[in-house]
């Protein structure tokens, strides 16, 4: 802290709102990743022919839709995660904004560490399962998979540093 500053200096305040910003960002980032995934199933499944019985988008809990029928089960499935990272990404493209960056890059390695994790699980439920019992090659996964979390991986870290780099600079 600069000598004779006080708590409330005007650093110590842009600092705090930059903080707060950078935790919104997250939400905000969470948020999108959520809707945009199960929207992604939402849309491709009406789009096949199903029937919407049930769905939720809340990020609280875990977003879900139930159709019945499901006419083909592969193509809403794959269109969750897809959507989930192309969604944000091209947002990204188009408004070239860093915080669209940040948000697009969480979207890219959260959808491939939830398949990931989903497979891990096996938790029947979760979209990986859903995808290998209706006939996804599991090379298709894991290549999705490795390829959303290093790209994520690598895209979010550095907007995490612009983030933090900012706050610290007061």
């Amino acid at each position: 802290m600069i000598e004779g500053a006080s708590e409330t200096s005007p650093t110590r305040r842009v600092r705090s709102s930059q903080l707060a910003w950078f935790l919104i960002l997250l939400v905000v980032a969470w948020l999108v990743m959520t809707v945009s995934h199960e929207l992604g199933h939402i849309v491709a499944d009406v789009c096949c022919g199903g029937t919407l019985q049930s769905y939720s988008l809340s990020p609280i809990t875990l977003p879900y839709s139930i159709f019945n029928p499901d006419p083909s089960p592969l193509v809403p499935l794959w269109c969750g995660p897809l959507l989930g990272v192309l969604t944000p990404f091209v947002l990204a493209l188009i408004f070239r904004k860093r915080e669209f960056w940040f948000v697009a890059y969480l979207c890219i390695l959260a959808n491939g560490l939830y398949l990931a994790v989903a497979w891990v699980s096996g938790d029947r439920y979760l979209d990986t399962p859903k995808l290998l019992e209706h006939g996804a090659w599991p090379a298709s996964v894991l290549a999705f998979c490795v390829i959303t979390i290093i790209v994520g991986y690598i895209g979010f870290r550095h907007q995490c540093q612009v983030q933090l780099a900012t706050i610290q600079r007061g």
